[in-house]
């Protein structure tokens, strides 16, 4: 993945901004640091700067040895905390981390030392922000962060169970097939029957295809579309089902293939563009593109569907050769013969359950499904920075929301050397292009925004946006007299260096209480028993205390790691992965002619968003 981070000074030709790809780093050089395969962001101390002029006297020199001293021991003591955040981050603990992520960044910020002027320290703060902020994505994207927790997949929740024959079960499959409408030639057997059995009488089963076909409705219209300005069959969305359940944010553990159609993370690939700002295979609607495009080149290079939904699992390459050493180019040969690998062999007959129950619900006990609502945004195409907690502030949503609206960022913000299409919540692009106005677009990235509300003062605002009361009335053009009311919209200057502080921590002495506490950091005592579930003013020394508003992390689950589409060789020299070994390269001997499919001559559907150019440039997409 190429870097992001222009001032980082370690990895600068591969960043990690995900832990579930990247390149090795070293070690940070301490005891409890990040071991050297850990895929953790590592910081590097700058390396001090002591330079004496001719004319220092000698009490001059000792003072600058100090400080600089000073300065080592204050990075040392960050990165300390730093390590020990990474190791806590690793172990799952995630709030623990979080104390830690937050402990290294209030040690460089409450120090008496000079951090915004002092060229080592300023550089040490940037070098924490940007990994802590790398972490914190990291967990956005595997479903341990803002996000909803992941799901495992219909067919990754079948594991390998294997499906006795049931001849009644298929004989009714088959007699609904006769009145079951669909563009994919479907087939019933015992195969099939067996997925219809398990997503019907199994209660995980049932319970997670039902949920997968609910998620659906959220971007069905959307890959409808993509399928028919392909000329694919619009079944083919169902693949997803398999694939990630419908959750764009899908990261396989064991392989790093992710997004709604588990793309692996190869650059370039797919025409899906992948750096240190942005993965696209988290784009649903991209991705989606990218998806109907790669579905009609392999049913262009095979000639039959079946074949093609095995290539997408397996590759196209085994899948050649598994044809050319048998001579049959049909799924349910190759499956008869055993030369597909056990997931493959499950892929196609496991879809193909999924599409003849979603189409009869009212037999399989999926009558009661509603599905989600689609999504639906404002879109603008940017050239700029802007940190998410900005946009948060200008439209009015919550930064869940705008994680949850814009899932392919890697970072809390935009890249600001390439175009980028914002999502915003549905009817607030006008209020975002008015108010986004007010602030230089070179501030986009640290300033925050806020509408007054009753009983604030300039000063809570300041303290709760970690701004300066003086910044605010002149950024505002207000009289340092003038008294702010309820409704006022406030630009709030604020240093990048607060930007990343998010949950503040604060470990309590003999002595506090509550009231001290809250006054200490100008918080309601009502907030501070809230944010740390207290039920009296009682607190005792030594305890940690949240003492802003706290970000919580949901639980992580993951989808199971899959074997063959894991991407793991099962032959010498054979690349296993179906949907890289294509973009490698399919042989042509073969390719057939896709007489089937012809393009749809149908309008195509409109998108749910809307969009209005403000950047200065225009960027072409990658190819």
């Amino acid at each position: 993945m190429v870097s992001g981070f222009g001032r980082w000074a370690v990895a600068t030709a591969c960043v990690p901004l995900m832990l579930l790809a990247g390149c090795p780093q070293r070690q940070a050089g301490k005891p409890g640091g990040v071991a050297a395969n850990a895929t953790a962001p590592t910081i590097a101390a700058p390396a001090p700067v002591v330079a004496a002029a001719p004319a220092m006297t000698q009490a001059q020199a000792n003072d600058l040895a100090t400080r600089a001293q000073r300065v080592q021991q204050l990075i040392q003591q960050a990165e300390g905390d730093y390590s020990s955040g990474v190791a806590n981050y690793r172990g799952g603990r995630l709030e623990a981390a979080r104390a830690d992520f937050n402990m290294a960044v209030d040690l460089m910020l409450t120090s008496e030392m000079d951090v915004k002027n002092d060229p080592q320290l300023s550089d040490e703060l940037d070098h924490l922000l940007n990994a802590i902020n790398s972490l914190e994505m990291s967990a956005l994207k595997q479903g341990t962060g803002f996000s909803a927790p992941i799901e495992a997949a219909p067919l990754d929740a079948a594991d390998e169970v294997t499906f006795p024959a049931n001849a009644a079960l298929t004989a009714k499959v088959e007699e609904e097939l006769k009145t079951t409408q669909s563009d994919l030639p479907l087939v019933v057997n015992d195969y099939v029957a067996g997925f219809i059995n398990y997503f019907s009488n199994s209660q995980a089963g049932h319970a997670h295809l039902l949920r997968s076909l609910e998620r659906a409705g959220k971007y069905k219209d959307m890959i409808s579309q993509d399928l028919r300005a392909e000329g694919v069959p619009q079944d083919l969305i169902y693949l997803a089902v398999a694939e990630s359940g419908f959750q764009p944010q899908v990261v396989n553990r064991s392989t790093g293939a992710g997004g709604m159609w588990q793309f692996m993370p190869f650059a370039g690939s797919y025409g899906l563009t992948r750096n240190g700002w942005v993965d696209e295979r988290f784009d649903p609607e991209k991705s989606s593109q990218a998806y109907a495009r790669y579905m009609k080149m392999l049913y262009n290079q095979f000639g039959d569907w079946y074949l093609a939904m095995a290539a997408y699992d397996w590759g196209p390459g085994n899948v050649q050769r598994a044809v050319m050493r048998t001579g049959y180019a049909d799924f349910w040969e190759l499956y008869k013969r055993n030369v597909l690998p056990g997931e493959t062999k499950n892929y196609v007959p496991g879809i193909i359950a999924a599409i003849i129950m979603a189409k009869n619900p009212q037999q399989y006990g999926l009558e009661g499904m509603v599905p989600d609502a689609p999504v639906v945004s404002d879109t603008v195409t940017m050239d700029y920075a802007v940190d998410l907690r900005l946009v948060a502030d200008v439209t009015g949503a919550s930064l869940q929301e705008m994680v949850a609206l814009n899932p392919s960022l890697l970072r809390m913000s935009t890249p600001s050397e390439m175009g980028f299409d914002l999502h915003l919540p549905a009817g607030t692009q006008d209020v975002y292009l008015k108010r986004i106005a007010k602030i230089p677009e070179a501030k986009r990235g640290s300033w925050r925004f806020h509408v007054v509300r009753a009983g604030e003062s300039l000063d809570s605002i300041a303290s709760s946006l970690h701004g300066r009361p003086s910044e605010i009335t002149s950024a505002n053009g207000l009289d340092a007299n003038a008294p702010i009311e309820a409704g006022d919209e406030l630009v709030v200057p604020v240093a990048a260096a607060a930007v990343a502080l998010r949950t503040l921590h604060y470990i309590t002495r003999a002595g506090d209480t509550l009231v001290t506490v809250a006054d200490r950091f100008n918080v309601s005592v009502e907030d501070l028993r809230r944010w740390n579930h207290l039920s009296s003013s009682k607190i005792g020394p030594h305890r940690t205390l949240a003492v802003s508003e706290p970000v919580h992390l949901a639980p992580a689950t993951h989808v199971r790691a899959k074997k063959s589409h894991a991407g793991a060789s099962t032959k010498a020299g054979v690349s296993a992965h179906g949907k890289a070994s294509a973009i490698a390269g399919a042989s042509a001997t073969t390719k057939r002619a896709a007489s089937a499919v012809k393009p749809s001559t149908k309008r195509p559907l409109q998108r749910t968003t809307k969009k209005k150019h403000v950047a200065a440039k225009k960027h072409a997409a990658p190819k």
